[in-house]
């Protein structure tokens, strides 16, 4: 499969990931002034660590499928974003396997801060050259190797995931 199918495939799921993201948080919202709207922070409480599971370690592959089989090379902030996201998938994976949800508040403390660095990784990229420091020596934190819509980058996949991880914790801390 060619690299610009994945990556507009990769661009339609982080737009599903955003609307998903942006529905939950209305749900978290207004589940008390809508009680129709229980039934599916219900569903998220208790299938939560699944769905996330599955995220995190669909969106770590995707990072070491681009960086190790299509050779592009991760910048300085690129890899501070995963540093915050791979060991979610371990996280995760050892909370279904023992059927436990004390990590919820690591992932997340991992999210808020892989946030912080994927939302100054965007603004990096998407303002003039030179507005803001990167800290690059190497690969460039402000080169866009991949723009799908006008604003997905890889760094925006990031934001969209760890927004959508963090609120999915927020049901399932309620559990």
């Amino acid at each position: 499969m060619q690299l610009e199918t994945i990556n507009y495939t990769l661009a339609l799921g982080t737009l599903g990931l955003q609307i998903a993201a942006a529905a939950l948080l209305a749900v978290y919202f207004l589940r008390r002034v809508f009680p129709d709207l229980e039934d599916i922070a219900a569903f998220v409480r208790t299938r939560g660590l699944w769905v996330a599971l599955a995220a995190s370690l669909g969106a770590s592959a995707m990072t070491l499928i681009h960086s190790q089989i299509f050779g592009l090379p991760p910048c300085p902030l690129c890899w501070w974003q995963r540093i915050f996201l791979y060991p979610q998938t371990i996280l995760f994976a050892g909370a279904m396997f023992r059927k436990e949800t004390s990590i919820i508040d690591y992932s997340i403390v991992f999210s808020v801060i892989g946030l912080g660095f994927a939302l100054y990784h965007h603004a990096l990229q998407m303002l003039p050259a030179g507005s803001l420091p990167c800290p690059a020596e190497g690969v460039s934190c402000s080169q866009i190797l991949f723009l799908e819509f006008g604003y997905i980058t890889y760094p925006m996949m990031s934001v969209s995931l760890f927004a959508f991880l963090i609120i999915t914790m927020l049901f399932v801390r309620e559990k």
